[in-house]
């Protein structure tokens, strides 16, 4: 057992009061005195000896010591444990490339003496649940037109295979009534929409944690560049993720998507 490198009263002193007190009936003064304690401290050593503890505890709590609160407390870390593989077995993969695309959009940090009046840029996002394979491009607005137009152009154009589903947030750009642009380029290509939980960002994780890659790795350091050079960037950037270095976990899914495109006469 750990006891502290400070304690005054060791097991074998704490064995010696107690015995004084039911052989030789001393109070709690005399020992005080001996051991250069307080009294207080006596106290609560004989208090713990009545329980037939005579070592130091490192948590002041006596629940501990009762087997009723450590059934509950070993069923409490059983149920945690339980939850967190329980959700750990619903994030799943798709099974075939284009099952399901996610989607997302992020404005971009004004570039070096641009007002914060002016219209900004944003980074749209697509990225495939089964390969990961990454669409991205820069528009000048956060609009549904701006997102049916990289449906259209950057992803379902450029994409060797069909996309059955789009996942995005409740954004004004991807969710709207009849006539929204987005929703139009969706039925046209027979491809549904299915949409986040509002406030639950986390469940688009794929495309969040791809366009928080996309800041960190190149947009953080592009203030004194201009927008041309900002899209050439994220160009580089897209040919190296799907195509230089992959994502190391994703190796078999890769491999398997290739063979879906051979198959399909990609």
């Amino acid at each position: 057992m750990k006891i502290h490198k400070r304690t005054k009263l060791l097991p074998h002193h704490r064995q010696a009061i107690w015995t004084a007190y039911t052989q030789d009936k001393e109070s709690a003064a005399p020992p005080a005195g001996r051991f250069m304690v307080s009294r207080q401290t006596i106290c609560k050593i004989l208090k713990a000896a009545r329980t037939n503890i005579l070592k130091p505890q490192n948590s002041p709590n006596t629940r501990f010591k009762q087997a009723r609160y450590g059934i509950k407390r070993l069923a409490k870390v059983g149920k945690a444990i339980r939850d967190k593989l329980k959700k750990q077995a619903k994030r799943c993969n798709k099974s075939y490339l284009g099952e399901m695309l996610h989607a997302d959009t992020k404005r971009l940090p004004l570039l070096k003496g641009r007002k914060s009046t002016d219209a900004g840029e944003y980074l749209f996002v697509g990225i495939d649940d089964f390969s990961r394979e990454l669409y991205a491009a820069i528009m000048p607005g956060k609009t549904a037109f701006g997102a049916a137009k990289f449906l259209q152009e950057h992803v379902i154009e450029p994409c060797p295979y069909n996309i059955d589903a789009v996942y995005s947030d409740n954004g004004a750009e991807y969710k709207g009534i009849q006539k929204h642009e987005f929703a139009l380029v969706c039925h046209r290509n027979g491809i549904n929409r299915k949409f986040t939980k509002p406030a639950c960002p986390q469940t688009n994780g794929k495309a969040e944690r791809i366009i928080r890659t996309l800041m960190e790795m190149r947009h953080e350091q592009t203030e004194s560049a201009d927008p041309e050079h900002r899209k050439r960037e994220l160009v580089r950037f897209l040919n190296c993720y799907n195509t230089v270095n992959p994502h190391s976990a994703l190796v078999k899914q890769l491999t398997d998507g290739k063979k879906q495109l051979f198959t399909v006469g990609w």
